[in-house]
């Protein structure tokens, strides 16, 4: 199997579970947030939201510095004032995972991309495994996120097996 098929066949799993998720994330608790070093909720759901456009950026650039504001800024998220505008970037995001995805190859997969702070490299490799390592990153807070909603007497949904609140049949 290509890595662009891989990657578009993860793309829709994770996605999948990112919209059940996130369509149960409550409005007005944006705030909330389980310990003073957690981040807030609002944050976190747009974050999950918008971390499939990563995988454009990752397909588009050999580099993102965070301290370079003018190129991170773009990537940094903000709370959705409404769970519609919440699913709208979430849709926004896979579209553009899906088009980038779509009109690449192989070979700029295999390529270098790196990521930095401060002109200092924290992680670099392959395309294909910086990929990969930010599906594991959405699904690392999608899972912060459920407890965020549990939390808040919201209900969890099945991800990749039964919850407490929705059972696999």
């Amino acid at each position: 199997m290509e890595m662009t098929a891989f990657f578009l066949n993860q793309l829709e799993r994770e996605m999948a579970a990112s919209r059940k998720v996130l369509a149960e994330v409550p409005e007005g608790k944006n705030g909330f947030k389980p310990h003073e070093r957690s981040m807030e909720m609002g944050y976190l759901a747009a974050l999950v939201a918008q971390m499939p456009a990563w995988v454009a950026m990752m397909i588009a650039t050999e580099e993102l510095d965070l301290a370079d504001k003018a190129t991170s800024g773009q990537f940094q998220a903000k709370a959705s004032e409404s769970k519609e505008a919440l699913m709208k970037l979430a849709e926004e995001s896979y579209a553009k995972a899906k088009e980038a995805l779509q009109g690449t190859d192989e070979e700029r997969l295999k390529g270098t991309w790196s990521f930095k702070m401060g002109g200092k490299v924290l992680n670099s490799g392959p395309r294909t495994a910086q990929i990969a390592d930010a599906f594991t990153h959405l699904a690392h807070h999608r899972g912060q996120l459920t407890v965020y909603l549990r939390l808040n007497e919201a209900k969890v949904p099945a991800i990749y097996g039964p919850s407490a609140d929705e059972k696999v049949a």
